[in-house]
């Protein structure tokens, strides 16, 4: 085993298939909800799920490329989907290749380069990527909340394959 292997906990790699299951399950929670109440149902004043889904779509994708081409860009979380559950997924899709293709562009000594994502979010490299997770995760929650609100069954949470 090599000393970098031994320093290292997790791979770049890894680090894309873990998010890529994350990804691979909040698909699964999107299938799972009905077309109108994807944009419709709401809780307690939070957002419907289809407009955390735009934010989620307005940073994974664009925020990667950033991370990769270091030209600042600007936050958009919103893209026209006509209240098209399809629209959703396509985009999700979409982002789900731009993930494949630029996340392996980054080099692994700059996991720690210090970032200002957006123009305006501090943090690592490594730390923006956890963010985004995290971030997806936390609104995966959301979703299977109003899942169950609405009577529906929401994907095992641990299926991640």
């Amino acid at each position: 085993m090599t000393a970098e292997k031994i320093n290292e906990i997790i791979t770049p790699e890894e680090l894309l298939k873990h998010w890529q299951g994350h990804r691979n399950l909040t698909r699964r929670v999107i299938e799972a909800f009905p077309e109108k109440e994807l944009f419709t149902h709401r809780i307690g004043g939070m957002r419907s799920f289809a407009d955390m889904l735009m934010e989620l779509l307005g940073i994974a994708g664009p925020g990667i490329m950033e991370i990769v081409n270091g030209v600042p860009t600007q936050l958009n979380e919103h893209f026209e989907h006509g209240n098209q559950k399809s629209a959703i997924l396509a985009k999700w899709d979409e982002t789900t290749e731009v993930l494949d293709a630029y996340m392996p562009q980054i080099g692994r000594d700059r996991y720690h380069d210090k970032i200002k994502a957006f123009g305006q979010y501090e943090g690592t490299v490594l730390s923006t990527i956890l963010y985004y997770i995290d971030n997806e995760i936390h609104h995966r929650a959301q979703g299977y909340v109003y899942l169950r609100s609405l009577g529906v069954e929401p994907p095992a949470f641990w299926d991640r394959p």
